[in-house]
């Protein structure tokens, strides 16, 4: 440790850069974080006084860890040279002369006084920039999002075109680390100054075009999203309100579609929360709507309760009328031409009661029924007797029928 010490000027900056460091990233970054800086760990401690090495200079053999849920960038010069996608501990290795270390077994010619002379041609300063930097692979939520005027769609269930204010929150998740960083993130936050490019920055600027496409693509992803809402006979909104996964990827692929979000620029909606207010026009249209559907709806379940109850009644009257046919004083059958009067009411009370439900369109009328023939002597005892053997009526029944028939 004298040995370097010993040394001043140019060359103490030199054996400085000589040191290994541990990179980790920079403490307390906020969730909504998407880049932030790998930063070196302590200042030299335990090693003298020489501590002033070349700023944004990774030395050899440097340790870099890469957490859970990030990807790691190294860039030099203004170009990316490297990534990783993977967490874990890994070691820094360049070619570039700064970056040479007698720790690391460059050899102490080739690590100090060829760094020196590049220091030396540069002023004194190091002739290169290294930086690393990781990006977020988590899902970054938080993202809030309004609408100042009315936002309108194409609504295939209310067949018009409909209108609304929209609120709510959405995530965010970058696929591509490599895209995002080359073709999003501004120069300014990719530099030796270290920035932050926070989501929830509001001097941001990137942040807020992002912002402004969302919201721009919110018409097209509703008028998308009503299509699948009149297939399952729902109104966009409660539709919206019960799917918000899949409406998700509506918006994922409107904003890829006209902004190209994730071809270009490594970007995805990941999830959204949202609500629509209706317009005043759009509001009077939907509850006519459902206050439509709902008397259709009450027409149907009082017609089938009607039916199947009435159902229930005719089979009922029919056993009685089958039993008082029977008994009946004037004559079996007196009483079976009443339980043919009764099923007959019966059948137009069905009739009326089906005339409740929704009306189908008529089918052509049929032809009138021929008139049934005058019933002959014979067949009417044919009749009784099959009523007889069934046991439907008695012995004595039928023959005072078989007597009325046969002037006995």
């Amino acid at each position: 440790m004298g040995f370097i010490k010993a040394f001043g000027g140019a060359l103490s900056g030199t054996f400085a850069d000589q040191w290994k460091d541990f990179y980790a990233p920079q403490p307390g970054v906020p969730g909504t974080a998407a880049l932030f800086p790998a930063v070196p760990q302590g200042q030299n401690n335990g090693r003298g006084e020489n501590t002033k090495g070349s700023a944004n200079v990774i030395t050899n053999g440097s340790k870099i860890v890469v957490p859970e849920g990030t990807a790691l960038i190294t860039i030099q010069d203004g170009q990316i040279t490297g990534f990783i996608s993977e967490p874990g501990g890994f070691e820094f290795k360049s070619d570039d002369p700064n970056s040479r270390s007698i720790f690391s077994g460059d050899g102490l010619l080739a690590s100090t006084i060829g760094a020196s002379w590049e220091k030396v041609k540069f002023g004194g300063q190091a002739s290169t920039q290294q930086l690393a930097y990781y990006v977020n692979l988590k899902e970054i939520p938080g993202n809030k999002f309004g609408t100042s005027e009315t936002v309108y769609w194409n609504d295939s269930y209310l067949d018009l075109k409909a209108g609304g204010m929209a609120r709510g929150t959405y995530s965010i998740k970058i696929v591509d680390p490599l895209l995002f960083v080359k073709n999003f993130v501004p120069q300014d936050y990719i530099s030796a100054s270290g920035k932050i490019f926070d989501f929830a920055d509001m001097d941001n600027t990137a942040s807020d075009q992002l912002f402004n496409e969302f919201v721009t693509s919110l018409s097209g992803a509703i008028s998308r999203f009503s299509q699948q809402a009149k297939t399952q006979d729902m109104d966009t909104m409660d539709y919206i309100q019960g799917n918000q996964d899949k409406f998700a990827v509506s918006m994922s692929e409107e904003v890829n579609n006209t902004y190209q979000w994730e071809t270009n620029r490594g970007l995805k909606v990941s999830s959204v929360s949202i609500v629509i207010n209706y317009d005043e026009k759009t509001q009077e249209v939907l509850d006519e709507i459902r206050a439509d559907d709902r008397e259709v709806r009450k027409a149907k379940r009082m017609g089938e309760a009607y039916q199947n109850n009435m159902a229930g009644m005719m089979a009922s009257a029919s056993g009685e009328a089958m039993k008082a046919a029977a008994g009946n004083e004037n004559g079996a059958m007196m009483g079976f031409m009443g339980m043919n009067m009764a099923q007959q009411q019966g059948a137009n009370m069905l009739g009326a009661v089906s005339n409740m439900q929704p009306q189908q369109p008529a089918a052509p009328a049929a032809a009138p029924a021929p008139a049934e023939a005058t019933q002959s002597p014979t067949d009417k005892l044919l009749e009784m007797k099959k009523l007889l053997d069934a046991g439907a009526i008695t012995q004595e029944d039928y023959d005072k029928v078989k007597n009325q028939v046969l002037g006995i």
